[in-house]
């Protein structure tokens, strides 16, 4: 009765769900019952590698071992003794056996995953075009086709009540500190929620500064860049159910990179940079200085300048600040609306908004032509750097404010504050600002400019790693 009783015991704390299947062997007086759950184990193996053998052989199996030599399963077999355990095992997607003498679990699952295909936030024209999935183990192996070595360290935690997510540390032994190895498996560790459904969450848990206007923690859906930000000595955090890997230590710099500048001549790499770098600052300050030097600092613009935006602004009912703010925020809505609309539709309402309701509103005079052109600019700037859009639009807002307030006195008080703020960011022993506060020359070959691969003889010294050599060999 011990195996009946556990079996049962195991069906009352899955509730009896309906995808629980119960398969029960005759073993010459005593029973052997295998417990899973549909859906989340491969049948055919199932049938092949267990049921067929057990029921072949049933006098034979009465010990843990004699059921491991006739089954000969592939895949590791677990001892399990309470039926608490085993029935958390079966909620994982393991296939539970429990006769009179022994009880244990196995994995044969199949999950149901989509292809490796190349992200559409990593998108290339050179290089690899492998991007990460929501199925854990595929996207190791992906990393593991990269990093062929021995010292690739793979730590497996769980977190999350109810979800028990598996989420895997990997670094590379031998480069990445491991005093920062350690305080992100504690961090981790140190993590109670009911769930966790996606990496975001876990990025929240690992970010110092909470309520920080900007992201202190790294993503990447592509197996070659997370291989190269490990071999820098980064650590990697892969979370089941996200194609989104965290990367850590993280600096501001590497937002301005691209996979593509790798694959590219070092020239255009680095003019492309300073593109997104000039992109940038356009998309914060090219509004607020508009507005500073219309309401305040006019007399620093040309006479010819000056003439033809009071042609274009006279008739605008508007305040230049208030116009500008309400173009901003309109411009806002109508990208938030094209995010969310259907991709079918999100093209056309983007029309309308941008053409229709812009195009209408100046000739009806209610907005005026260089309010709209500098909004557009501005809006185009974003996405110089897109993982840096959503705080560069509220510093947007933010610098629009000061300067409507006092002028470019504002814009000059708030770029002193925002540069201490950022320069303050400290996480992981790695300045947020380097390699140019603190300055690191030699990290500065792979910075906003960009030297030859040959020249980066070095590891970054802006982050935490034990070998700082990479090319060649020591003296």
């Amino acid at each position: 009765m011990f195996a009946s009783e556990k079996k049962d015991n195991i069906v009352t704390l899955l509730g009896n769900c309906f995808d629980l299947e119960l398969r029960e062997f005759d073993l010459g007086g005593d029973k052997l019952y295998v417990l899973y759950l549909e859906g989340s184990t491969d049948k055919e193996l199932l049938s092949e590698q267990v049921l067929r053998p057990i029921g072949l052989e049933p006098g034979k199996i009465d010990t843990q071992e004699r059921f491991i030599e006739v089954t000969f399963l592939p895949v590791k077999v677990m001892p399990v003794d309470t039926a608490k355990e085993l029935s958390r095992h079966i909620a994982l997607g393991e296939v539970a056996v429990v006769a009179e003498n022994f009880s244990l679990t196995f994995s044969l699952r199949k999950v149901a995953m989509r292809a490796v295909t190349e992200p559409p936030t990593a998108t290339v024209l050179k290089g690899p075009r492998e991007g990460f999935t929501e199925e854990i183990r595929s996207n190791i192996s992906l990393l593991r086709r990269r990093l062929r070595c021995s010292t690739l360290r793979l730590d497996k935690m769980q977190a999350g009540r109810y979800s028990q997510t598996d989420i895997v540390v990997a670094y590379i032994d031998g480069i990445a500190s491991k005093k920062i190895v350690k305080k992100i498996k504690d961090k981790i560790s140190g993590i109670d929620i009911d769930g966790i459904i996606d990496s975001s969450y876990i990025g929240k848990f690992l970010e110092e500064k909470t309520y920080s206007l900007f992201r202190q923690v790294g993503t990447t859906e592509k197996p070659d860049i997370l291989a190269a930000k490990m071999l820098e000595g980064r650590i990697g955090i892969f979370v089941d159910g996200s194609p989104i890997v965290l990367t850590l230590p993280f600096l501001f710099v590497e937002d301005v990179q691209n996979s593509n500048d790798y694959f590219k001549r070092d020239v255009r790499a680095a003019f492309i940079r300073i593109i997104r770098m000039l992109g940038g600052i356009m998309a914060v300050f090219l509004p607020a200085a508009y507005i500073a030097v219309q309401e305040f600092q006019y007399q620093i613009l040309p006479i010819k300048f000056i003439i033809t935006i009071l042609n274009t602004t006279s008739a605008t009912p508007l305040s230049p600040t208030i116009e500008m703010v309400f173009v901003v925020i309109l411009f806002e809505i109508i990208n938030e609306t094209s995010i969310r609309m259907p991709k079918y539709v999100g093209m056309a309402v983007s029309l309308v908004g941008a053409i229709v309701l812009g195009e209408t509103a100046v000739k009806a005079g209610i907005l005026s032509s260089p309010a709209v052109l500098i909004t557009a600019l501005s809006g185009l700037g974003l996405y110089c750097i897109p993982d840096e859009a959503g705080s560069f639009s509220m510093l947007r807002i933010l610098f629009l404010g000061l300067a409507g307030i006092v002028g470019m006195y504002g814009i000059v008080v708030g770029i002193v504050v925002f540069v201490a703020y950022v320069v303050c960011f400290n996480e992981f022993e790695t300045p947020y600002t380097a390699p140019y506060a603190p300055g690191v020359p030699e990290d500065r070959k792979d910075g906003i400019f960009k030297l030859a691969l040959k020249e980066m003889k070095t590891r970054p010294r802006s982050i935490p790693n034990i070998n700082k050599k990479r090319m060649g060999t020591d003296d």
